[in-house]
């Protein structure tokens, strides 16, 4: 039951981000959604961050003696270090003009609400309650899609950002409410995410390279050449958050499964095919949205489709190339750990130099084709790492 709660859990919490995509586009113009795509890529990188010195550190804990503490003072810190940076945020870019500026501004603002919400989610975990975090998550699916559809089309970013923010609001007083008597009378120590020997650290160091590199140049793109590069790559790959959901669900429960077995081969095996029918499950969905004509197109996406529909060939080959990348990362997560940081050093680098070669020769188009010759490489070098194991445990 737990097992199945969480695996909700996460759908509920990817399904919402999405949704949330696909309204945004659908009540923006295309440059409007360039816009609210760039905001949500800085959020994404926040979140990320967060999510990684937070909650990663925080679900370790788990079934521990401090659990109850470490939970209340992981809420405590990620308030107060919210707080402080979104009010950094917002007092920079209040007076900056320009939407961008603009949407930033008020992500600053509701960036303590929003962040807040999601440790709580691990909270839940960390308590092994997923079916608390899952109720939590469904508040907050019911109240963000609502609250931004009902919004009049070519809506400000920057009151798309609001409401989008302030309705996860209800979640984040669900679960208090829901948290509140597991931790009545524990003391909070948010400072023990600033001392020295936090695993936070370590795992926000790995994100940074593997995740938030490309993330950032994405919005390097928006910034500093074509804000409308970001709502397409954005729309196209909103489209296919289905398959991030099976990568995440692959990542968080192959290494207890794979272990079940404790033969070298039968394990990588495993893997393999699991790359091979997440890559052709890829390889059919773009087919499917590709397929799709313009009117139920622009249903989806609103005026972005038109330019996020060239882009999904190259979209869906790197969503292929991806899943045999992560199903390389996840058979040396159970061989060797520690491998795994320096592949995600040097192929983030040489995915940031996709993405930005590729735009300088082909614009947007070159720049998803980047990204897809990054994730390829990344792939390719992760699997060797893994024959290489192979052939020294033999």
């Amino acid at each position: 039951m737990a097992i199945v709660c969480s695996v909700a859990d996460q759908g509920v919490a990817a399904l919402t981000n999405i949704l949330v995509l696909v309204v945004a586009a659908r009540l923006s113009t295309a440059a409007g959604f360039s816009v609210f795509s760039l905001v949500y890529a800085v959020f994404t990188v926040l979140l990320g961050l967060s999510v990684s010195y937070v909650g990663q550190a925080l679900v370790l804990e788990s079934g521990g003696p401090d659990v109850r503490g470490a939970c209340r003072s992981a809420v405590v810190f990620t308030a107060g270090a919210s707080a402080a940076v979104g009010a950094a945020m917002g007092a920079a870019l209040s007076f900056v003009p320009g939407g961008t500026a603009g949407g930033l501004a008020v992500l600053g603002l509701v960036l303590p609400v929003v962040l807040t919400q999601d440790t709580l989610r691990y909270c839940f975990s960390a308590l092994r309650l997923p079916h608390h975090a899952l109720a939590a998550d469904l508040v907050r699916l019911a109240a963000a899609v609502p609250a931004l559809a009902v919004q009049p089309y070519g809506s400000d970013p920057a009151r798309l950002v609001a409401v989008w923010g302030l309705s996860a609001l209800p979640a984040v007083l669900t679960a208090v409410a829901l948290l509140r008597p597991r931790l009545r009378g524990v003391p909070a120590d948010p400072w023990r995410y600033l001392r020295r020997g936090h695993l936070g650290r370590r795992f926000a160091a790995e994100f940074a390279v593997g995740n938030a590199s490309s993330q950032l140049a994405i919005v390097g793109l928006g910034l500093f050449a074509s804000p409308l590069a970001v709502g397409a790559l954005r729309g196209a790959t909103t489209l296919f958050g289905p398959m991030n959901v099976l990568f995440n669900a692959a990542t968080g429960f192959g290494p207890p499964l794979l272990n079940r077995s404790p033969v070298l081969g039968r394990q990588i095996r495993a893997t393999l095919a699991l790359a091979a029918a997440l890559a052709m499950l890829a390889a059919a969905w773009a087919a499917v949205l590709y397929g799709l004509p313009g009117r139920l197109g622009r249903q989806l996406l609103g005026a972005t489709w038109e330019s996020a529909a060239e882009l999904l060939p190259a979209t869906g080959s790197q969503y292929a190339a991806m899943a045999a990348g992560t199903c390389a990362l996840l058979t040396l997560r159970v061989l060797s750990p520690r491998t795994t940081l320096p592949l995600q050093v040097v192929f983030s680098l040489v995915s940031v130099g996709c993405l930005l070669g590729g735009y300088a020769v082909g614009g947007v188009l070159g720049a998803a084709w980047g990204m897809c010759v990054g994730s390829a490489l990344k792939g390719c070098a992760a699997w060797l790492r893994v024959a290489v194991l192979a052939v020294a445990r033999r």
